[in-house]
């Protein structure tokens, strides 16, 4: 069996007021559109993938993500071109974001070329883009 990508990531975030309007910008900019979007979810489809947030209980509402604990590290997503993570990272400035790295080259595959930022939790997130298949080329042991 091999699987086919990944159906949706969803989030759950400390602040959704503010969280809410950086993902419904962020993920319609990506071609994702809202199926679900109420006080409490915002959830995106597009590109053959979903992304979602959810509001933390009351409890984690003071709790910003840590990158090295238990759980996430980051999300990337992948674009189809290495001009798209260029206007990615134009849009991100448009919009206030946290940019912790510019868009760059990087060492994990040949022709890696990615942007690095933050939501307003602090999650981090990445658009990369690696010609052809990438590492997805390698075959199977």
């Amino acid at each position: 069996m091999e699987i086919n990508g990944i159906a949706h990531v969803m989030l759950t975030v400390s602040d959704f007021d503010a969280c809410r309007p950086f993902y419904q910008k962020l993920l319609a900019f990506l071609g994702l559109r809202p199926v679900i979007d109420t006080d409490g979810m915002l959830y995106c489809v597009g590109g053959r993938t979903a992304v979602g947030i959810v509001r933390a209980e009351d409890r984690w509402r003071e709790a910003r993500f840590a990158q090295l604990r238990v759980g996430l590290h980051h999300v990337c997503f992948r674009a189809r071109e290495r001009a798209d993570v260029d206007r990615l990272g134009e849009f991100l400035v448009s919009i206030g974001a946290k940019i912790v790295h510019p868009p760059e080259d990087g060492p994990w595959a040949p022709g890696y070329y990615s942007v690095l930022f933050e939501d307003p939790d602090g999650i981090r997130l990445e658009m990369n883009h690696v010609p052809g298949k990438g590492l997805f080329e390698t075959p199977h042991a």
